[in-house]
């Protein structure tokens, strides 16, 4: 009995972990699923494969929620106080608020590329590039973008300064790269589309909190899709990971959500490339050397 309880009370412990990650990871442009195919190397959960698959990608509502909180008021499109963009004068419309409803409508349109092929190419993707080698390479590819992005960026006046100014075919091309990130692990889905906002002439600060916003329905729909094909948990102890990996996953994405914007108003992305490259480069050696599997 003594051996079961601490059995248990271990992989709350790893379900923690594996959710401290993901709030660090998700919302930094180093990429939240590679980390944790990285971390399942090492701290591998006793549970169903069917259950980890799920776990992996639910946990990010926890992240969301982050997001959620601190941005309630540039999210919520209703109501008449606080209004400087109504609608309309009177009736429904003045309780509408135009410019969020419009944000809304590019953050659709974004999420178009990633619901659509990134769902069919799902199961593909699940089956043959999450693996660590397909890790590897695109930490290091997009480190290095970020790299020279930023170089090419440093002396340039950003044609967009924020969401409002972003134009239709910008945000779809965002979008574009969102399903980069979608389709291959270890990519970043912040890293991919802040990549792509930048080369668009995005500013650092819009694109990384359109990037926040763009993630709550592509996270939540991600979600969905797996608790449809995977299933809720079918026990009490896969439903306590399951709750201790989202709460801790809040509680850390609340910090790095608000660190991450303070950080670029000073600082580049080059950090977090070099980063990439280093980790990258570590988990080669790893690999070559048989620690990794």
């Amino acid at each position: 009995m003594e051996r079961t309880l601490v059995h248990m009370v271990w992989e709350l412990i790893k379900s923690l972990i594996f959710g401290i990650v993901e709030g660090i990871t998700e919302w930094l442009p180093i990429s939240s699923t590679g980390h944790l195919i990285l971390l399942d190397e090492f701290l591998k959960l006793d549970a169903t494969d069917n259950f980890k698959e799920m776990f992996d990608v639910v946990i990010q509502l926890g992240a969301i929620l982050a997001v959620v909180v601190i941005y309630w008021k540039k999210l919520w499109p209703f109501g008449k106080q606080d209004n400087p963009h109504p609608m309309a004068q009177t009736g429904f419309g003045a309780c509408l608020k135009k410019d969020i409803l419009q944000m809304w409508c590019k953050v659709i349109v974004a999420t178009v590329p990633a619901a659509v092929i990134g769902l069919l190419l799902d199961d593909w993707s699940q089956a043959h590039l999450y693996n660590a080698w397909t890790v590897v390479i695109m930490l290091i590819l997009f480190g290095i973008a970020f790299i020279w992005i930023e170089k090419w960026h440093k002396n340039r006046t950003p044609k967009m300064s924020n969401i409002a100014s972003l134009r239709y075919n910008t945000v779809l091309m965002i979008g574009i790269f969102q399903l980069i990130a979608a389709i291959f692990p270890g990519t970043s889905r912040s890293g991919a589309t802040i990549v792509g906002a930048l080369l668009l002439g995005v500013s650092r600060t819009a694109a990384a909190e359109f990037t926040f916003f763009l993630a709550i329905p592509a996270m939540f729909g991600a979600s969905l899709l797996k608790l449809v094909k995977c299933g809720l948990p079918s026990t009490g102890m896969e439903t306590a990971m399951l709750l201790i990996g989202m709460i801790s996953a809040f509680v850390v994405s609340i910090v790095v959500i608000r660190f991450l914007m303070s950080y670029i108003k000073k600082h580049d992305f080059t950090v977090f490339g070099w980063y990439r490259i280093v980790l990258g480069v570590l988990v080669l050696i790893g690999g070559i050397t048989g620690f990794i599997g």
